[in-house]
Protein backbone atom coordinates (compact mmCIF):
# COMPACT_ATOMS: atom_id res chain seq x y z
CA UNK A 1 0.00 0.00 0.00
CA UNK A 2 1.10 3.56 -0.57
CA UNK A 3 2.23 5.39 2.52
CA UNK A 4 2.34 9.09 3.23
CA UNK A 5 0.37 12.27 3.05
CA UNK A 6 -1.86 12.44 0.01
CA UNK A 7 -1.27 8.79 -0.85
CA UNK A 8 -5.00 8.11 -0.95
CA UNK A 9 -5.22 6.18 2.31
CA UNK A 10 -7.76 7.11 4.96
CA UNK A 11 -6.33 4.77 7.55
CA UNK A 12 -5.10 5.81 10.97
CA UNK A 13 -1.98 3.63 10.84
CA UNK A 14 -0.31 1.28 8.40
CA UNK A 15 -1.52 -1.72 10.42
CA UNK A 16 -4.53 0.01 11.95
CA UNK A 17 -7.89 -1.61 12.46
CA UNK A 18 -9.25 -0.19 9.22
CA UNK A 19 -6.41 -1.49 7.08
CA UNK A 20 -8.10 -2.99 4.01
CA UNK A 21 -6.20 -6.28 4.00
CA UNK A 22 -6.14 -9.18 6.41
CA UNK A 23 -2.99 -10.75 7.81
CA UNK A 24 -2.05 -14.32 7.14
CA UNK A 25 0.33 -16.06 9.50
CA UNK A 26 2.48 -18.87 8.19
CA UNK A 27 3.98 -21.22 10.77
CA UNK A 28 6.61 -23.83 9.99
CA UNK A 29 5.98 -27.11 11.84
CA UNK A 30 7.72 -30.45 11.86
CA UNK A 31 5.68 -32.95 9.90
CA UNK A 32 4.83 -35.25 12.76
CA UNK A 33 1.69 -36.35 14.57
CA UNK A 34 0.19 -33.80 16.96
CA UNK A 35 2.05 -30.69 15.78
CA UNK A 36 -1.04 -29.00 14.35
CA UNK A 37 -3.06 -29.68 17.49
CA UNK A 38 -0.25 -28.30 19.62
CA UNK A 39 -0.23 -25.09 17.60
CA UNK A 40 -4.03 -24.73 17.58
CA UNK A 41 -4.14 -25.37 21.32
CA UNK A 42 -1.96 -22.27 21.87
CA UNK A 43 -5.10 -20.16 21.34
CA UNK A 44 -7.12 -22.08 23.94
CA UNK A 45 -8.27 -19.80 26.74
CA UNK A 46 -7.83 -16.67 24.63
CA UNK A 47 -10.41 -14.77 22.61
CA UNK A 48 -8.36 -15.36 19.42
CA UNK A 49 -10.07 -17.64 16.92
CA UNK A 50 -8.67 -19.23 13.80
CA UNK A 51 -11.00 -18.03 11.04
CA UNK A 52 -9.25 -19.65 8.05
CA UNK A 53 -6.68 -22.42 7.71
CA UNK A 54 -4.73 -24.26 5.04
CA UNK A 55 -1.83 -26.69 5.27
CA UNK A 56 0.89 -27.57 2.76
CA UNK A 57 3.07 -30.42 3.87
CA UNK A 58 6.17 -32.20 2.69
CA UNK A 59 8.12 -35.13 4.06
CA UNK A 60 9.91 -33.12 6.73
CA UNK A 61 7.83 -29.99 7.46
CA UNK A 62 4.43 -28.45 7.07
CA UNK A 63 3.48 -24.88 6.31
CA UNK A 64 0.35 -23.93 8.19
CA UNK A 65 -1.27 -20.75 6.90
CA UNK A 66 -4.10 -19.18 8.83
CA UNK A 67 -6.06 -16.02 9.57
CA UNK A 68 -6.92 -14.97 13.10
CA UNK A 69 -9.82 -12.98 14.52
CA UNK A 70 -7.32 -10.76 16.39
CA UNK A 71 -3.97 -10.70 14.56
CA UNK A 72 -2.16 -8.57 17.17
CA UNK A 73 -3.07 -10.82 20.09
CA UNK A 74 -2.49 -13.88 17.92
CA UNK A 75 1.02 -12.78 16.95
CA UNK A 76 1.84 -12.29 20.62
CA UNK A 77 0.68 -15.84 21.43
CA UNK A 78 2.70 -17.31 18.56
CA UNK A 79 5.83 -15.35 19.48
CA UNK A 80 5.58 -16.41 23.14
CA UNK A 81 5.38 -20.01 21.94
CA UNK A 82 8.66 -19.50 20.08
CA UNK A 83 7.15 -20.48 16.74
CA UNK A 84 8.76 -19.25 13.52
CA UNK A 85 6.12 -17.12 11.81
CA UNK A 86 5.84 -15.12 8.62
CA UNK A 87 3.14 -12.49 8.09
CA UNK A 88 1.62 -11.72 4.70
CA UNK A 89 -1.20 -9.48 3.54
CA UNK A 90 -4.21 -11.08 1.89
CA UNK A 91 -7.52 -9.81 0.63
CA UNK A 92 -10.70 -11.11 2.18
CA UNK A 93 -13.68 -10.99 -0.14
CA UNK A 94 -17.30 -11.97 0.37
CA UNK A 95 -18.68 -14.11 -2.41
CA UNK A 96 -21.83 -12.65 -3.96
CA UNK A 97 -25.11 -14.52 -3.84
CA UNK A 98 -25.03 -15.28 -7.56
CA UNK A 99 -24.24 -18.34 -9.65
CA UNK A 100 -20.51 -19.16 -9.76
CA UNK A 101 -19.36 -16.40 -7.37
CA UNK A 102 -15.72 -17.54 -7.30
CA UNK A 103 -15.66 -17.49 -11.09
CA UNK A 104 -16.85 -13.87 -10.96
CA UNK A 105 -14.02 -12.92 -8.57
CA UNK A 106 -11.44 -14.70 -10.74
CA UNK A 107 -12.82 -13.12 -13.92
CA UNK A 108 -12.64 -9.61 -12.42
CA UNK A 109 -9.03 -10.13 -11.31
CA UNK A 110 -7.99 -11.75 -14.61
CA UNK A 111 -9.44 -8.83 -16.58
CA UNK A 112 -7.20 -6.54 -14.47
CA UNK A 113 -4.23 -8.89 -15.07
CA UNK A 114 -3.91 -9.73 -11.39
CA UNK A 115 -2.51 -13.14 -10.51
CA UNK A 116 -3.96 -15.14 -7.59
CA UNK A 117 -1.25 -17.14 -5.81
CA UNK A 118 -3.28 -18.54 -2.90
CA UNK A 119 -6.95 -18.91 -2.12
CA UNK A 120 -8.81 -20.63 0.68
CA UNK A 121 -12.21 -20.27 2.38
CA UNK A 122 -12.90 -18.61 5.69
CA UNK A 123 -14.21 -21.02 8.30
CA UNK A 124 -16.20 -18.28 9.99
CA UNK A 125 -18.06 -15.93 7.74
CA UNK A 126 -18.65 -12.21 8.28
CA UNK A 127 -22.30 -11.29 7.66
CA UNK A 128 -23.02 -15.06 7.32
CA UNK A 129 -21.92 -14.97 3.67
CA UNK A 130 -19.33 -17.24 2.10
CA UNK A 131 -15.92 -15.59 1.91
CA UNK A 132 -12.42 -16.39 0.71
CA UNK A 133 -8.92 -15.18 1.48
CA UNK A 134 -6.83 -14.33 -1.59
CA UNK A 135 -3.12 -13.71 -1.98
CA UNK A 136 -2.52 -11.71 -5.12
CA UNK A 137 0.49 -10.20 -6.83
CA UNK A 138 -0.82 -6.62 -6.61
CA UNK A 139 -2.95 -5.97 -3.53
CA UNK A 140 -3.71 -2.30 -4.18
CA UNK A 141 -4.87 -2.90 -7.75
CA UNK A 142 -6.86 -5.99 -6.70
CA UNK A 143 -8.68 -4.05 -3.96
CA UNK A 144 -9.54 -1.26 -6.40
CA UNK A 145 -10.70 -3.78 -9.01
CA UNK A 146 -12.88 -5.81 -6.66
CA UNK A 147 -14.45 -2.76 -5.07
CA UNK A 148 -15.15 -1.19 -8.50
CA UNK A 149 -16.94 -4.43 -9.50
CA UNK A 150 -19.14 -4.27 -6.38
CA UNK A 151 -17.44 -6.96 -4.28
CA UNK A 152 -17.26 -6.42 -0.53
CA UNK A 153 -13.74 -6.81 0.82
CA UNK A 154 -13.22 -7.82 4.43
CA UNK A 155 -10.92 -5.99 6.83
CA UNK A 156 -9.42 -7.09 10.14
CA UNK A 157 -12.13 -5.31 12.14
CA UNK A 158 -14.74 -7.57 10.58
CA UNK A 159 -12.72 -10.65 11.57
CA UNK A 160 -12.42 -9.33 15.11
CA UNK A 161 -16.20 -9.04 15.33
CA UNK A 162 -16.39 -12.80 14.80
CA UNK A 163 -14.99 -13.40 18.28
Amino acid sequence: MSIGEGAGTDFSTMRGRDYPTIRQFTVFLENRVGQLMEMVRRFEGSSVRIVALTISDSTECALVRFLLSDPEAGREILERAGLAIVESDLIGVELPDRPQPLLQVCTALLAAEINITQVYPLLVRPASRPAVALMVDNIEHALETLESKGFHTINEDELKQLE
